[in-house]
């Protein structure tokens, strides 16, 4: 790993830290198919949405802390868009010039406080450490079509998730374009683009690893809170 001033680092001997500073983590709800049958759940016409707050942010290598007295915490590892000018009311054939690059994300979940869809996830996926975030930034023009992309998740090595973008229920000028109907998203703001089906319960020292073609490795390990 290199910084902007040619100096190298070995990976495995820094701290990484989420590759932005979002103002406003914006979540999709079942844009993969396949995960809302999983869940017995019916899609809808426009995205459903959840904010997620930014104390949850975390990066590359850290420590995800499984909060005392749960019983189903799940990971969702999801493509991450980053948002690159400010925008607003943004028509989807334009949505694409407003897009920095990409990242990976893991939309930490902890299902025993999910009872009711119509209620919106904010204790379930807003624990501190539930939203690592990287390892780095893709930038656009390396990421030649983010509606075709495998994207997988693993853990402790084995594979529970293995999808592709295409799957997307809505296809990302047209998110951006309903969310920034709404709400003005800003330079460094995270768009989690949903999971696919595969989730399972995850308990201390599983480590678990979003895979992205072009995009690298989010690799995070969970730890019990103290």
């Amino acid at each position: 790993m290199t910084d902007l001033e040619g100096v190298s680092y070995d990976p495995a001997g820094v701290r990484w830290l989420p590759p932005c500073r979002p103002q406003s983590v914006v979540g999709l709800v079942l844009n993969y198919a396949d995960h809302a049958d999983e869940l017995g759940l019916s899609v809808t016409e426009d995205p459903v949405l959840f904010l997620k707050p930014t104390s949850s942010l975390l990066g590359h290598m850290e420590s995800i802390v499984r909060p005392k007295g749960v019983e189903y915490m799940n990971y969702e590892g999801e493509l991450a868009v980053v948002i690159g000018a400010e925008c607003r009311r943004v028509p989807a054939e334009r949505a694409m010039q407003y897009v920095l690059g990409y990242t990976l994300a893991n939309d930490l979940t902890v299902r025993d406080y999910i009872t009711n869809t119509f209620r919106p996830p904010v204790r379930a996926k807003g624990f501190d450490t539930f939203c690592p975030l990287g390892p780095y930034i893709t930038t656009k023009d390396e990421v030649p079509d983010p509606g075709n992309l495998p994207i997988r998740t693993s853990v402790n090595g084995a594979v529970k998730q293995d999808s592709n973008t295409k799957m997307f229920l809505h296809p990302l000028p047209k998110v951006i374009e309903f969310i920034s109907s709404f709400m003005t998203l800003r330079r460094g703001d995270v768009i989690l683009t949903g999971t696919p089906r595969g989730i399972s319960p995850l308990s201390a020292g599983d480590v678990v690893e979003v895979t992205a073609e072009g995009c690298g490795t989010l690799r995070n390990q969970v730890v019990d809170e103290k």
